[in-house]
Protein backbone atom coordinates (compact mmCIF):
# COMPACT_ATOMS: atom_id res chain seq x y z
CA UNK A 1 0.00 0.00 0.00
CA UNK A 2 1.25 3.48 -1.11
CA UNK A 3 0.32 6.55 1.09
CA UNK A 4 -0.01 3.90 4.21
CA UNK A 5 0.87 6.81 6.73
CA UNK A 6 -2.18 9.12 5.57
CA UNK A 7 -5.77 9.82 7.20
CA UNK A 8 -7.13 6.84 5.07
CA UNK A 9 -3.76 4.73 4.84
CA UNK A 10 -3.76 4.44 8.49
CA UNK A 11 -7.74 2.79 9.14
CA UNK A 12 -7.57 0.88 6.04
CA UNK A 13 -4.41 -0.84 7.01
CA UNK A 14 -5.80 -1.61 10.02
CA UNK A 15 -8.71 -2.90 9.22
CA UNK A 16 -7.27 -5.09 6.90
CA UNK A 17 -4.89 -6.34 9.08
CA UNK A 18 -7.75 -6.83 11.83
CA UNK A 19 -9.51 -8.76 8.34
CA UNK A 20 -6.27 -11.34 8.22
CA UNK A 21 -4.88 -9.55 5.42
CA UNK A 22 -0.98 -9.15 5.10
CA UNK A 23 -0.50 -5.23 4.60
CA UNK A 24 2.85 -4.03 3.31
CA UNK A 25 3.61 -0.25 3.51
CA UNK A 26 5.03 0.99 0.01
CA UNK A 27 8.09 3.48 0.59
CA UNK A 28 8.76 6.42 -1.93
CA UNK A 29 12.67 5.89 -3.55
CA UNK A 30 13.62 9.29 -2.69
CA UNK A 31 11.64 12.50 -1.47
CA UNK A 32 10.84 14.11 -4.61
CA UNK A 33 7.28 13.92 -3.69
CA UNK A 34 6.03 15.65 -7.84
CA UNK A 35 8.46 12.28 -9.29
CA UNK A 36 8.23 9.16 -7.18
CA UNK A 37 9.11 6.22 -7.31
CA UNK A 38 8.75 3.12 -5.40
CA UNK A 39 10.34 -0.08 -4.21
CA UNK A 40 8.54 -2.53 -4.56
CA UNK A 41 9.48 -6.18 -2.48
CA UNK A 42 8.19 -9.31 -2.49
CA UNK A 43 4.61 -10.63 -4.74
CA UNK A 44 1.68 -9.14 -3.45
CA UNK A 45 -1.60 -9.97 -4.54
CA UNK A 46 -3.04 -6.62 -4.46
CA UNK A 47 -1.87 -2.76 -4.38
CA UNK A 48 -3.78 -0.29 -3.22
CA UNK A 49 -2.30 2.98 -4.45
CA UNK A 50 -3.33 6.34 -1.79
CA UNK A 51 -0.09 8.65 -2.12
CA UNK A 52 -0.55 11.99 -3.42
CA UNK A 53 -0.22 15.62 -2.42
CA UNK A 54 -3.04 16.89 -0.57
CA UNK A 55 -5.44 18.94 -2.04
CA UNK A 56 -6.89 20.97 0.96
CA UNK A 57 -4.36 23.36 1.23
CA UNK A 58 -4.51 27.14 -0.63
CA UNK A 59 -3.25 26.96 -4.23
CA UNK A 60 -0.93 28.90 -6.34
CA UNK A 61 0.95 27.51 -9.60
CA UNK A 62 3.30 25.24 -7.06
CA UNK A 63 0.78 23.76 -5.43
CA UNK A 64 -1.08 22.82 -8.45
CA UNK A 65 1.72 21.35 -9.78
CA UNK A 66 2.52 19.13 -7.01
CA UNK A 67 -1.02 18.13 -6.98
CA UNK A 68 -0.66 16.93 -10.37
CA UNK A 69 2.68 15.40 -10.95
CA UNK A 70 2.04 13.52 -7.32
CA UNK A 71 -0.66 11.62 -8.61
CA UNK A 72 -0.02 11.38 -12.40
CA UNK A 73 3.74 10.94 -12.57
CA UNK A 74 3.28 8.51 -8.82
CA UNK A 75 0.85 6.74 -10.76
CA UNK A 76 2.15 5.99 -14.03
CA UNK A 77 5.94 4.98 -12.64
CA UNK A 78 4.05 2.14 -9.99
CA UNK A 79 1.88 1.27 -12.75
CA UNK A 80 5.36 0.64 -14.73
CA UNK A 81 6.97 -0.76 -12.23
CA UNK A 82 3.99 -3.43 -11.46
CA UNK A 83 4.05 -4.55 -15.38
CA UNK A 84 7.62 -5.05 -15.37
CA UNK A 85 7.06 -7.37 -12.31
CA UNK A 86 7.90 -11.29 -13.02
CA UNK A 87 5.06 -12.32 -11.03
CA UNK A 88 1.91 -9.40 -11.90
CA UNK A 89 -0.47 -8.33 -8.44
CA UNK A 90 -4.23 -9.77 -9.05
CA UNK A 91 -5.53 -5.88 -8.70
CA UNK A 92 -4.42 -2.48 -7.94
CA UNK A 93 -6.79 -0.11 -6.27
CA UNK A 94 -6.18 3.18 -7.50
CA UNK A 95 -7.38 6.62 -5.53
CA UNK A 96 -8.97 8.84 -7.73
CA UNK A 97 -11.31 11.50 -7.08
CA UNK A 98 -15.00 12.37 -7.28
CA UNK A 99 -13.62 15.97 -9.33
CA UNK A 100 -13.80 13.61 -12.26
CA UNK A 101 -16.95 15.44 -12.69
CA UNK A 102 -16.81 18.86 -12.36
CA UNK A 103 -19.10 20.96 -11.08
CA UNK A 104 -22.86 19.81 -12.35
CA UNK A 105 -25.26 21.41 -10.45
CA UNK A 106 -28.26 19.29 -9.36
CA UNK A 107 -27.16 16.86 -12.27
CA UNK A 108 -27.49 13.30 -11.06
CA UNK A 109 -24.01 11.20 -11.79
CA UNK A 110 -22.85 7.62 -12.27
CA UNK A 111 -19.85 6.41 -13.48
CA UNK A 112 -21.15 6.47 -16.78
CA UNK A 113 -21.78 10.37 -16.92
CA UNK A 114 -18.89 12.31 -18.62
CA UNK A 115 -15.79 13.81 -17.62
CA UNK A 116 -15.84 17.54 -16.24
CA UNK A 117 -13.96 20.93 -16.94
CA UNK A 118 -11.65 22.60 -14.16
CA UNK A 119 -8.28 21.57 -13.05
CA UNK A 120 -8.88 19.04 -10.49
CA UNK A 121 -11.05 16.97 -13.29
CA UNK A 122 -8.33 17.41 -15.42
CA UNK A 123 -5.95 16.17 -12.85
CA UNK A 124 -8.42 13.09 -12.35
CA UNK A 125 -8.48 12.40 -16.14
CA UNK A 126 -4.56 12.04 -16.47
CA UNK A 127 -4.37 10.33 -12.60
CA UNK A 128 -6.67 7.42 -14.29
CA UNK A 129 -4.90 7.35 -17.85
CA UNK A 130 -1.45 6.70 -15.48
CA UNK A 131 -2.31 3.06 -14.79
CA UNK A 132 -2.77 2.40 -18.29
CA UNK A 133 0.99 -0.31 -18.25
CA UNK A 134 -0.88 -2.00 -15.04
CA UNK A 135 -4.56 -2.71 -17.24
CA UNK A 136 -2.31 -3.73 -20.38
CA UNK A 137 -0.06 -5.92 -18.47
CA UNK A 138 -3.27 -8.10 -17.38
CA UNK A 139 -3.58 -6.44 -13.93
CA UNK A 140 -7.05 -5.45 -12.57
CA UNK A 141 -7.24 -2.14 -12.28
CA UNK A 142 -9.90 -0.13 -10.19
CA UNK A 143 -10.48 3.80 -9.44
CA UNK A 144 -11.90 5.01 -6.55
CA UNK A 145 -13.66 8.19 -7.20
CA UNK A 146 -13.46 9.74 -3.73
CA UNK A 147 -15.77 11.97 -1.98
CA UNK A 148 -15.93 13.60 1.18
CA UNK A 149 -14.75 11.13 3.52
CA UNK A 150 -16.20 11.80 7.11
CA UNK A 151 -14.11 10.36 10.17
CA UNK A 152 -14.16 12.48 13.20
CA UNK A 153 -10.51 12.30 13.59
CA UNK A 154 -9.09 13.01 10.31
CA UNK A 155 -10.24 15.00 7.04
CA UNK A 156 -12.43 17.47 6.12
CA UNK A 157 -14.57 16.40 9.37
CA UNK A 158 -11.94 16.66 11.28
CA UNK A 159 -11.13 20.27 10.49
CA UNK A 160 -14.80 21.26 10.61
CA UNK A 161 -16.15 19.74 14.58
CA UNK A 162 -13.91 22.53 16.08
CA UNK A 163 -16.12 25.23 14.82
CA UNK A 164 -18.82 23.85 14.80
CA UNK A 165 -18.56 23.31 18.59
CA UNK A 166 -18.49 26.49 19.42
CA UNK A 167 -21.50 27.61 17.45
CA UNK A 168 -19.23 29.43 14.81
CA UNK A 169 -20.31 27.25 11.42
CA UNK A 170 -22.32 27.79 8.83
CA UNK A 171 -22.84 27.34 4.90
CA UNK A 172 -20.17 27.99 2.16
CA UNK A 173 -21.76 30.45 0.04
CA UNK A 174 -25.28 29.72 -1.04
CA UNK A 175 -25.13 25.93 0.42
CA UNK A 176 -26.96 24.55 -2.67
CA UNK A 177 -23.84 22.86 -4.07
CA UNK A 178 -24.00 18.71 -3.26
CA UNK A 179 -21.69 16.99 -1.32
CA UNK A 180 -21.09 13.69 -1.77
CA UNK A 181 -19.70 11.82 1.18
CA UNK A 182 -19.09 8.31 2.80
CA UNK A 183 -18.92 7.21 6.16
CA UNK A 184 -15.01 5.40 6.48
CA UNK A 185 -15.88 2.54 7.97
CA UNK A 186 -18.33 2.04 4.71
CA UNK A 187 -15.07 3.27 2.59
CA UNK A 188 -12.91 0.59 4.55
CA UNK A 189 -15.53 -2.16 3.96
CA UNK A 190 -15.93 -1.04 0.30
CA UNK A 191 -12.53 -1.24 -0.07
CA UNK A 192 -12.08 -4.47 0.50
CA UNK A 193 -15.20 -5.59 -1.48
CA UNK A 194 -13.53 -4.46 -4.42
CA UNK A 195 -10.26 -6.41 -3.70
CA UNK A 196 -12.22 -9.16 -3.71
CA UNK A 197 -14.27 -8.90 -6.69
CA UNK A 198 -12.52 -9.53 -9.47
CA UNK A 199 -16.11 -8.74 -11.67
CA UNK A 200 -15.27 -5.02 -10.65
CA UNK A 201 -12.76 -3.08 -13.01
CA UNK A 202 -12.71 0.75 -14.01
CA UNK A 203 -13.89 3.57 -11.96
CA UNK A 204 -15.87 3.16 -8.83
CA UNK A 205 -17.64 5.54 -7.15
CA UNK A 206 -16.14 5.81 -3.48
CA UNK A 207 -19.21 7.91 -2.17
CA UNK A 208 -22.74 6.75 -0.28
CA UNK A 209 -25.71 6.76 -1.83
CA UNK A 210 -27.29 10.13 -0.60
CA UNK A 211 -24.96 12.90 -1.23
CA UNK A 212 -26.67 16.55 0.26
CA UNK A 213 -26.31 20.29 -0.50
CA UNK A 214 -23.87 22.12 1.75
CA UNK A 215 -26.72 23.63 3.28
CA UNK A 216 -28.25 20.54 4.78
CA UNK A 217 -24.93 18.81 5.37
CA UNK A 218 -24.25 21.94 7.39
CA UNK A 219 -28.10 21.85 9.38
CA UNK A 220 -27.15 18.21 10.13
CA UNK A 221 -23.86 17.89 11.47
CA UNK A 222 -25.25 21.37 13.63
CA UNK A 223 -28.33 19.09 14.78
CA UNK A 224 -25.62 16.13 15.97
CA UNK A 225 -23.79 18.21 17.98
CA UNK A 226 -26.86 20.51 19.27
CA UNK A 227 -25.18 23.73 18.09
CA UNK A 228 -26.80 26.57 15.80
CA UNK A 229 -25.38 26.78 12.64
CA UNK A 230 -26.28 30.68 11.34
CA UNK A 231 -23.60 31.79 9.66
CA UNK A 232 -22.31 31.98 6.13
CA UNK A 233 -19.10 31.85 4.73
CA UNK A 234 -19.07 34.12 1.73
CA UNK A 235 -17.15 32.90 -1.46
CA UNK A 236 -14.81 35.77 -1.58
CA UNK A 237 -13.75 34.78 1.65
CA UNK A 238 -13.26 31.14 0.38
CA UNK A 239 -11.34 32.70 -2.21
CA UNK A 240 -8.96 34.69 0.14
CA UNK A 241 -8.23 31.89 2.19
CA UNK A 242 -7.81 28.97 -0.52
CA UNK A 243 -7.58 30.43 -3.54
CA UNK A 244 -8.74 28.58 -6.55
CA UNK A 245 -8.70 25.74 -4.51
CA UNK A 246 -12.29 27.09 -2.79
CA UNK A 247 -14.13 27.16 -6.42
CA UNK A 248 -12.70 23.70 -7.25
CA UNK A 249 -13.32 22.22 -4.06
CA UNK A 250 -15.21 24.14 -1.78
CA UNK A 251 -17.96 25.71 -3.41
CA UNK A 252 -18.19 22.83 -6.50
CA UNK A 253 -21.64 20.57 -6.19
CA UNK A 254 -20.84 17.01 -7.04
CA UNK A 255 -24.04 14.79 -6.54
CA UNK A 256 -23.01 11.52 -7.34
CA UNK A 257 -24.26 8.10 -6.83
CA UNK A 258 -22.07 4.97 -6.12
CA UNK A 259 -23.89 2.91 -8.71
CA UNK A 260 -21.16 0.33 -9.61
CA UNK A 261 -20.93 -0.88 -6.01
CA UNK A 262 -24.69 -0.93 -5.33
CA UNK A 263 -24.77 -2.73 -8.67
CA UNK A 264 -22.34 -5.23 -7.98
CA UNK A 265 -23.80 -5.76 -4.22
CA UNK A 266 -22.14 -4.00 -1.79
CA UNK A 267 -24.58 -2.78 1.02
CA UNK A 268 -23.88 0.52 2.62
CA UNK A 269 -24.33 0.53 6.92
CA UNK A 270 -24.20 3.73 6.99
CA UNK A 271 -26.45 5.44 4.28
CA UNK A 272 -27.87 8.51 5.92
CA UNK A 273 -26.11 11.76 6.72
CA UNK A 274 -27.71 11.83 10.44
CA UNK A 275 -27.48 8.57 11.86
CA UNK A 276 -24.05 8.30 9.89
CA UNK A 277 -22.55 11.32 12.01
CA UNK A 278 -24.41 10.28 15.21
CA UNK A 279 -22.18 6.89 14.94
CA UNK A 280 -19.03 8.20 13.55
CA UNK A 281 -19.07 10.65 16.85
CA UNK A 282 -20.17 8.18 19.58
CA UNK A 283 -17.57 5.99 17.94
CA UNK A 284 -14.67 8.09 17.23
CA UNK A 285 -12.35 4.89 17.36
CA UNK A 286 -14.08 3.08 14.92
Amino acid sequence: MTGASGFVGRYLGDFLRARGHTVIPLSRAGSDQTNPTWTLTGDSDAVVHLAGENIAQRWNEKTKERIYQSRVRGTHSLSEALAKLPSHPKVLICASGSAYYGDRGDEILDEQSAAGKGFLARVVQHWEAAAESARAAGIRVVHLRIGLVLHPRGGALAKMLPIFRVGLAGKLGSGKHYWSWIALPDMLRAVEFLLNNSRVSGPVNMVGPNPVTNADFTRTLGAVLHRPTFFTAPPFALRLMMGEMADEALLTSFRILPRRLQEAGFAFEHPELRTALEFLLDHPAT
